[in-house]
């Protein structure tokens, strides 16, 4: 891999700076409230007499639906209106409903359908909040440190994902699950807080109306691009079955026998991977991209089904650790693929049509992989999804050689299949 723009370009850019650290405030929030939310929901279903995993993999429902209903005009909006004023109003309504779950986490026979109505709402709000954020990152780096800004991005938020979850484990294993979402309402005050101060972000298109017809154009736009469509698929699939993490309170409770302290061990393992490969990844370029991105993804799958079928708790770590780092690596090219191969008044869009594949693969398959634990036990769901993945990944291989031949994104655009990258921004 070639030495280029490192961490520390990107983040000399004010706006991009900005943005990184109110992302990775508000993200450790975000983290936190799913680990308490899963705990909690795993120990009230326990409490109802009910299926854990059923309980767990419906909040894999619970996410995905709303956020697919909403994704595709989520995307027009982040093309129509300013996508700073986007990302406040959402992170807004994300702070008031982790209000609502500080408020009544108290009490002891709390229904069930509060904690998923608090989050189809926290879905929503994601669902606008992602394309307008993701979109907005072109405009605030020059193009030829945008690959870096991606991984700085992906850095950001695994980091959060390290600090939220193992911090999450301590604080439920001593206060319960209240402190965390206090702390989460009040971390959504950082993206705000970042969105209202940025400077370097164009105008969007003057045309305010919204119909299904332009949500559509999204769609259209990205299965008019073979490398967007196969890429994209990837991912779905392979996180689908991939899907783990919501069992993580069984693994850590029956399985592993490790407690709250253990779980959020467990729910911190794949972001230590992911920061490790994410801080390599800002100062180097991947090279044959295609092919590396097939490798990760099968690398992926085949620690899922170790973390799935270990039952000795350093080698579960180490394999979601693993898990971790294979998928960064893969989100990073994707991610850059797709900004660099779509224009401007395309990117809210194309990002809300990725959010589907990106978001609505491991939100369903939180689903599926629940429904197959409460038949067949957690460790074979999660070790049959990992195997299955690597099945993902000769498929799309064999359907789309030209994502095998994929060296770099910049290749395709020379030959005129993609954008001409925005105007890189002044450095202020």
């Amino acid at each position: 891999m070639q030495r280029q723009a490192g961490f520390f370009d990107v983040m000399a850019f004010r706006d991009f700076r900005l943005l990184w650290f109110g992302q990775f405030i508000s993200m450790s929030g975000s983290m936190m409230r799913v680990v308490a939310v899963d705990w909690q929901v795993y120990h009230l279903a326990v409490a109802h007499g009910m299926s854990p995993a059923l309980a767990l993999g419906t909040m894999g429902l619970m996410r995905v639906i709303p956020m697919v209903l909403s994704a595709l005009f989520a995307g027009v909006a982040a093309d129509r209106y300013d996508r700073r004023q986007i990302v406040i109003i959402a992170s807004l309504v994300s702070l008031v409903s982790s209000v609502i779950l500080a408020i009544t986490a108290g009490y002891p026979d709390l229904p069930l359908w509060i904690i998923y109505s608090t989050v189809i709402v926290t879905s929503i709000a994601g669902a606008f909040d992602f394309p307008a954020r993701q979109a907005l990152i072109p405009a605030l780096v020059p193009a030829s440190h945008l690959s870096q800004a991606m991984s700085a991005g992906v850095l950001s938020w695994q980091l959060a994902t390290v600090v939220g979850p193992a911090l999450a484990g301590l604080i439920i294993a001593g206060y319960g699950v209240v402190p965390l979402y206090w702390f989460d309402a009040v971390s959504f005050l950082a993206v705000v807080i970042a969105a209202q101060q940025l400077r370097s972000v164009p105008q969007t298109a003057t045309n305010t109306t919204v119909d299904f017809r332009d949500a559509l154009s999204g769609i259209r736009f990205v299965f008019s691009k073979p490398l967007l469509a196969s890429s994209m698929s990837l991912d779905f699939f392979a996180t689908l079955f991939g899907a783990a993490t919501s069992l993580m309170p069984i693994f850590a409770t029956d399985i592993l026998h490790v407690g709250a302290t253990g779980y959020g061990l467990l729910r911190t393992a794949p972001a230590i991977g992911s920061v490790l490969a994410a801080t390599v990844l800002t100062s180097r370029r991947i090279p044959r991209q295609g092919p590396v991105l097939l490798i990760a993804v099968v690398l992926f799958g085949l620690s899922i089904s170790v973390a799935g079928i270990s039952h000795w708790f350093p080698l579960t770590l180490l394999a979601l650790a693993c898990s971790g780092a294979s998928d960064t690596v893969s989100a990073v090219i994707r991610n850059t693929l797709n900004q660099l191969l779509t224009p401007n008044e395309m990117r809210g869009r194309m990002t809300a049509v990725n959010m589907i594949f990106v978001s609505g693969g491991p939100q369903l398959g939180e689903f599926v992989v629940g429904v197959a634990a409460s038949i067949v036990g957690a460790s074979i769901a999660v070790a049959v999804g990992g195997l299955l993945c690597v099945g993902v990944v000769g498929s799309v291989a064999w359907l789309v050689p030209s994502l095998r031949r994929l060296n770099h994104p910049e290749d395709v655009m020379v030959i005129g299949d993609g954008a001409t990258p925005p105007a890189p921004p002044q450095n202020a």
